[in-house]
């Protein structure tokens, strides 16, 4: 894992000077008895249902208790089963622990936890689902590390490793009774894995885990299903390459498993178009391996959440308990529209709540004891550059189907109802955020209305009263974003509103965010056409202000420049800037530029992670002429991708 059916509904109108954007949907009315599911139209009996409870044992361990509907404790696998679960994924890493001991976190996902969760399962007759990391923590496309013991073998000799430890892994698991019905070779695999980076070697381990998972099928006389698992279906033509590639190399599986998250993976229309050229062109059978989505804003262990009233995400739901089973229920019918080789979907870590205590502190010594939180500082030895930076407690509390207390939320009966529909009584469910742009000076108009959702997918106009705001002053500060609150409704069905107000520098730049259809004034150019996908892209996780921004990724080499020609400016001095973000860049010579009256002006930058923007500025700008080019260059070694957004040409004050 790691972080959109686009019902969002965007409109632009002018009123004061002002910009008003209704983005995403968001505060919610949280305390309803019941949900609305709309039936599941060609649901098979045997669809999978399941969800990664893979942190359980540690959250356990550290004290958190799980209840069953009646507030009775109750094993939490008994309670998934009631609500129409139907198998359980769990993480396998091979030794996660440094050299005294001391666990990585996580969920201290080891052999020995897998055991123990897949003990429970079946104790419960839900099916497992095994997913083979082959690292020593978290692995994803940013980060596919080997595991330590392996560090130092040939690919021939890793692979014969991988073997034997899946071998003896799966063993393990069947003489323990439990029912392993699936088997996955890797985590998120887009182009790395177990520290390798071409597809040759990959492809030598994917083939070595399967002919393991193979010999115990055979032996066992059991069915066991072979998944490989990737992401961003949102990347056209990425699907259809990876099963081309595992195509040439022969590699031998069953099923090509996706993550969906709905703020970053694309519409659910194209991921049943994805899934389905999966099945058209190469046989296999296709599932959703990891979906989630928040229901609250709340925060309950003080660690920052993936997903916050901050995260500038695309959020096709509302951040309500309704909009997480219309999330899962609308999943659920993505991999059903596939056909019959669509198997089921998995819910990402539907049980990592809070653990006890009544402060940072408290909670931070059981996270770094039990390993319940996302990273331990042990981990820091293994993984500096990511756990050791950003280790701490569960940035999953508030997309759960659990609430901070270990009582399953509604959410949770999706699975049971997806066959059949089900109703509650009709309650605001949320209100649509609304984001108000405005240059420095001009006045903040904020709306007298907004709109509210309703449980049952309905909307009305109501009016909105504010909270007290200093605007004249918020005007006049500079550039700057806030965050004003407001309620609607009244009594039991007051809900509560918010309204983000981007205050803007003067801008010379046309068309700086990409967000308008024309782009005539900016002159691209892919240099040698090297940069196999260069242009706009409409994806609200990667664009910096807006929805748009300019996009690259090659698996070639990347290179080109951006820029425009602004004339007719009034003689003096000049800032320009933009933000740029991507990764992958394996070499980089990225700069921004300005030529002016014969003179160039440069200033480097570089990209380091996603969303991780940068901000070069090139400073006091001489302009005599009243013309100025201003652009960027990138070039990158092969397969780095990015955005740039939100180009700024403003006049030294």
């Amino acid at each position: 894992m790691r972080r959109e059916l686009l019902v969002i509904l965007v409109f632009l109108s002018v009123l004061g000077g002002l910009v008003l954007m209704k983005t995403s949907v968001i505060f919610a009315n949280n305390h309803r008895p019941g949900i609305f599911v709309e039936r599941v139209e060609g649901i098979s009996t045997d669809f999978i249902k399941g969800v990664d409870i893979s942190s359980v044992i540690a959250l356990e361990n550290s004290g958190v208790v799980f209840y069953n509907t009646e507030g009775q404790e109750q094993d939490i696998f008994q309670t998934l089963k009631e609500h129409g679960v139907n198998y359980i994924r769990v993480r396998v890493w091979n030794d996660p622990y440094d050299a005294a001991g001391n666990s990585y976190g996580g969920g201290n996902n080891d052999l020995n936890t897998a055991l123990q969760i897949g003990k429970r399962a079946s104790k419960y007759g839900l099916k497992v689902f095994v997913n083979f990391h082959y690292s020593d923590f978290w692995a994803d496309p940013s980060k596919q590390q080997v595991p330590k013991a392996w560090q130092n073998l040939n690919i021939e000799d890793k692979a014969t490793a991988l073997y034997h430890f899946t071998k003896d892994a799966l063993e393990q698991m069947l003489d323990a009774g439990i029912d392993v019905g699936m088997v996955q070779l890797g985590n998120e695999t887009t182009g790395k894995m177990c520290g390798e980076n071409n597809w040759i070697n990959i492809s030598k381990l994917l083939n070595a885990g399967s002919k393991a998972v193979r010999e115990i099928s055979a032996s066992y006389q059991k069915e066991i299903l072979v998944a490989v698992h990737f992401t961003n279906p949102e990347r056209v033509g990425e699907y259809h390459r990876y099963g081309m590639i595992l195509n040439n190399f022969k590699v031998d599986y069953d099923v090509f498993a996706s993550s969906y998250y709905p703020y970053w993976h694309g519409s659910l229309e194209n991921l049943t178009a994805q899934l389905k050229s999966i099945v058209e062109n190469f046989g296999k059978k296709v599932l959703v391996a990891e979906v989630a989505y928040a229901y609250t804003y709340e925060n309950g262990d003080n660690f920052a959440n993936t997903i916050s009233e901050a995260s500038y995400v695309v959020k096709p739901y509302p951040i309500s308990v309704q909009g997480q089973a219309n999330a899962i229920r609308d999943c659920i019918q993505a991999v059903v529209n596939v056909g019959e080789a669509g198997l089921g979907v998995f819910y990402w870590e539907p049980a990592w709540i809070p653990v006890p205590g009544s402060n940072y502190q408290e909670r931070f010594t059981l996270w770094e004891k039990y390993g319940s939180g996302w990273a331990t500082s042990y981990a820091a030895s293994y993984d500096p550059v990511d756990a050791g930076v950003y280790y701490g407690g569960s940035s999953w509390d508030n997309q759960a189907l659990f609430d901070f207390t270990g009582r399953p939320l509604a959410s949770l009966q999706v699975f049971k109802y997806v066959a059949t529909g089900a109703k509650t009584r009709l309650a605001i469910d949320a209100v649509e955020e609304v984001e108000v742009k405005v240059r420095i000076g001009d006045p903040i108009v904020l709306p007298d209305q907004v709109t509210v959702i309703y449980n049952d997918g309905s909307r009305q106009m109501v009016s909105v009263q504010w909270e007290d705001a200093e605007l004249i002053a918020m005007s006049h500060k500079g550039p700057a974003k806030y965050l004003l609150y407001g309620t609607t409704g009244s009594g039991d069905a007051q809900v509560r509103a918010f309204c983000k107000v981007l205050v803007v520098e003067r801008n010379y730049i046309d068309n700086p965010s990409f967000e308008e259809p024309d782009l005539s004034m900016w002159k691209i150019t892919n240099i040698g056409n090297v940069t196999t996908e260069l242009g706009v892209i409409d994806k609200l996780a990667d664009a910096k202000s807006g929805s748009k921004s300019l996009h690259f990724y090659s698996r070639n080499n990347v290179h080109f420049t951006v820029e425009q020609e602004i004339k007719n400016l009034a003689p003096g001095r000049y800032n320009f800037s933009l933000f740029i973000q991507g990764g992958d860049a394996k070499t980089q010579d990225i700069y921004i530029y300005a030529i002016a009256d014969g003179k160039t002006f440069r200033v480097a930058t570089d990209i380091d992670g996603w969303r991780n923007f940068r901000n070069p500025v090139i400073e006091d700008i001489p302009v005599e002429s009243g013309t100025i080019v201003v652009g960027a260059h990138v070039k990158c070694g092969t397969g780095a991708w990015g955005t740039l957004d939100d180009f700024l040409l403003s006049p030294v004050e």
